[in-house]
């Protein structure tokens, strides 16, 4: 039996039916703080070509009544367990800001040695490994964090100011906090598997010359593009983003660059 802690129902949420067409699955991590349900949008936008599985971390939402993770090690050992219990399927994995720290770290563990067919990675709004940009917001105050949650216009004012909701996700997002910011990269070999980038032009959290440096983590192609916008800016340039995943998702589909 499969152990609740690593069901898939758990922690995968499908929201459009996978397409009959391909076994391309698109497997989405969110950003400290997120939820599953941020990528909506895009599993909407990407119905057509993948299957979109989008990773619903312990200690929000429906998970809320879970302990938040706080090292992105045990979040990508157990994303893992669930991405092996699901049937066999060509992945890519995309994550956002703390997301592609857990894409990358299951990547890893993907080709070390799983039996998972991995045909690339997204990283998108984040510093390369092995820097950390530890801003100490695991430790601040509420207000503080709210402070901070403000800065990156990633969530809608409204629920900033409901000191209901504020209380409902502190425990969350400190826990993400406290999981990004101890993040430590241990040296291994590259990815086979190819990477493209994606990152916005005025983020506060990344440079495209730090996003540049993604490209020393795989032996295989690599690709860089910045879109108009701060740290979310998936959420001004949907269309946009999609059609580079789409771009992408193709790409890696078709092989050439994987073992470059």
């Amino acid at each position: 039996m499969t152990d609740t802690l690593t069901a898939p129902e758990l922690w995968i949420r499908r929201y459009r039916p996978a397409p009959q067409h391909t076994d391309l699955s698109l497997v989405c991590f969110p950003h400290a703080g997120g939820s599953a349900s941020y990528f909506r949008p895009l599993a909407d936008a990407l119905a057509p070509v993948a299957d979109v599985l989008c990773v619903q971390y312990p200690g929000r939402q429906d998970r809320r009544a879970e302990p938040p993770r706080t090292a992105i090690s045990q979040l990508a050992d157990e994303i893992l367990t669930v991405l092996e219990s699901l049937p066999r399927r060509r992945l890519v994995l995309f994550g956002h800001s703390m997301g592609a720290c857990v894409a990358f770290e299951v990547a890893r563990r993907i080709e070390r040695g799983s039996a998972l067919d991995l045909l690339g990675l997204v990283a998108s709004g984040r510093t390369a490994p092995p820097k950390v940009r530890d801003r100490g917001v695991r430790s601040m105050d509420d207000a503080g964090v709210v402070a901070e949650i403000r800065r990156l216009n990633g969530t809608d004012e409204r629920l900033l100011l409901d000191e209901d909701v504020i209380e409902m996700i502190m425990p969350a997002v400190r826990g993400d906090y406290t999981a990004v910011e101890t993040y430590r990269y241990l040296p291994g070999p590259r990815l086979r598997c190819p990477i493209s980038v994606l990152v916005g032009d005025e983020d506060p959290q990344v440079t495209l010359a730090e996003a540049e440096e993604w490209r020393a983590h795989t032996a295989g192609a690599f690709t860089l593009r910045d879109f108009p916008g701060g740290h979310f800016y998936l959420a001004e340039q949907q269309a946009e983003v999609a059609r580079a995943l789409t771009e992408d998702l193709a790409a890696f589909g078709r092989g050439p660059g994987r073992d470059a």
